[in-house]
């Protein structure tokens, strides 16, 4: 490759031009192969070396038949040499024994040429020399490659004594960076370049934007997403609209004041929460609702409150921060219900769903992460209690095959009544929580603008829990996070959150039931 190289460039810098690269020879005086010319070529024109124009020829080459035949004499010219002279000649029988199979083609081309003829059953000679036009042809045919005659070029083509050919080659020009010697092309930046400098001066390799790359292999769920789309299809199943979680950014007002929970309350402090520093604060949220939330936060307003009897600050609730929980999605959507609410003139049942992330200051260790996904279920419409909820909760669960579900009061800033979502585990023989629940506080919808005899009833858990117990995984960090295999990933099978997922969270085996 380099010495071809080498010739290559040392006679474009003699003659500036190379006519045709057919002429041009190896070291050894051989002809060079144009598909090895054709790689160097390319490998200068890609760093403007030089340039070329492709040469198209056609040739005629002798066929294995026709190499024979410039070697030895055509058929005819043999079937002529094998008869003797004079009047007695050769029998048939005899010429085939000593030709065999050249005899009786260059018979008939003998008897066509009137070099022969047939006497009895012998075969005698007509004239005293013949010229072997047919061998002459091949041998120029096969030193050349042309014949001028095109009549007999057809007649040895039918004969299958020859076959055209097409040989391309080139001619070369110089090229605006030429040089007797190459440069060495940088392929990427590396870290010693950018320390260096050297990337200022560097020369780097073109990139071929038409190559044909590797084909990239297929894409895989992760087991989080797996499990998440399952999710989804019960809720679909049970009438849910999907809300829109793809903004992870929020503001304290909707992420907490909105919800009523108090401004010095301690989830709101920065070991709990991400609070952002660029943007550090925003105060894009409606102004008429703001007003009517800080009343109510500081007196109760028209809500039959007596609220938490502080001063509510503006600046507290423009801090952005990564939303704490996706319930900063319910609070904006419950508002967009109330302004459609007026907008209709009527109010009109809603149910919504979100699963997506949710970030909290936590300590990362096997069951913790300082961030996780969080399901979550809202229903709005009139008159609903706390009945409501837990015949919901109990339809939800039984579609995962969990069976036993049990319930226990709690507390929550913006729910009342709230409740924790229990199930049996049998392995661990006890009740095992696995979500929240509750009633969204008067304090929280009146100031929406929800009409007073809506009621709104939500729940939510985990993601990550049921994902860990689905695939068998001890450890949330080898589920989530820069530790992750790829291979991991690839290799899980698809989720189905039937019977069999819902005894696996109840700690329930086959033969229990």
């Amino acid at each position: 490759m380099e010495e071809l190289q080498t010739l290559v460039l040392t006679t474009l810098d003699r003659d500036n031009v190379i006519e045709d690269t057919k002429n041009l020879k190896s070291t050894q005086g051989n002809a060079l192969d144009q598909l090895a010319v054709l790689g160097v070529l390319n490998s200068l024109k890609s760093k403007d070396m030089l340039d070329y124009t492709p040469l198209t020829y056609e040739y005629w080459r002798l066929t294995g038949e026709g190499e024979q035949l410039a070697k030895e004499g055509s058929h005819e010219a043999r079937v002529f040499a094998a008869i003797p002279a004079g009047e007695e000649g050769l029998a048939i029988k005899q010429l085939q024994s000593i030709l065999g199979a050249t005899a009786k083609i260059g018979q008939g081309n003998a008897f066509k040429k009137k070099w022969i003829a047939k006497k009895g059953d012998n075969l005698v000679r007509c004239v005293d020399t013949i010229e072997d036009q047919t061998q002459k042809d091949l041998q120029q045919i096969q030193s050349t490659g042309q014949l001028q005659d095109t009549k007999t070029l057809n007649d040895l083509k039918k004969r299958k004594l020859v076959e055209k050919q097409k040989t391309t080659s080139y001619k070369v020009t110089k090229g605006p960076e030429f040089a007797l010697e190459v440069k060495k092309e940088a392929t990427d930046i590396t870290y010693e370049m950018l320390q260096s400098g050297e990337w200022k001066t560097a020369s780097f390799k073109k990139y071929n934007f038409d190559a044909v790359g590797v084909p990239p292999a297929g894409g895989h769920l992760h087991p989080l997403m797996k499990v998440r789309q399952e999710f989804r299809e019960i809720f679909f199943e049970m009438g849910f609209e999907e809300m829109a979680t793809n903004c992870f950014a929020e503001s304290s007002f909707w992420n907490f004041d909105a919800l009523f929970q108090p401004q010095q309350h301690p989830a709101r402090d920065a070991h709990d929460t991400f609070f952002l520093k660029d943007p550090a604060t925003t105060d894009r949220f409606p102004r008429d609702l703001m007003e009517r939330i800080k009343v109510t936060h500081e007196n109760g307003g028209d809500t039959g409150s007596t609220g938490y009897n502080y001063v509510w600050k503006e600046e507290d609730a423009g801090k952005m921060l990564l939303r704490t929980h996706t319930t900063a999605v319910s609070s904006n959507m419950l508002y967009k219900l109330a302004e459609k609410t007026k907008e209709l003139g009527e109010f009109r049942p809603a149910k919504y769903f979100s699963i997506d992330r949710v970030f909290r200051n936590e300590t990362v260790d096997a069951t913790h992460l300082a961030e996780f996904h969080q399901i979550e279920g809202v229903i709005a419409d009139k008159n609903l209690t706390l009945g409501d909820l837990i015949g919901f909760m109990d339809v939800f669960f039984k579609k995962m095959g969990m069976e036993k579900i049990r319930f226990k009061p709690t507390y929550n800033p913006y729910t009342e009544p709230s409740m924790e979502i229990f199930s049996y585990h049998k392995g661990l023989k006890k009740w095992v929580e696995i979500g929240n629940s509750g009633m969204f506080r008067p304090e929280m919808l009146l100031p929406l603008g929800l009409p007073p005899d809506v009621r709104v009833i939500a729940w939510g858990l985990g993601l990550e829990r049921p994902t860990m117990i689905k695939y068998g995984i001890s450890n949330i960090r080898d589920l989530l996070g820069h530790k992750v295999k790829i291979d991991m990933i690839k290799e899980y099978p698809i989720c189905r959150l039937d019977k069999k997922m819902g005894k696996e969270l109840a700690g329930i085996n086959d033969d229990e039931e």
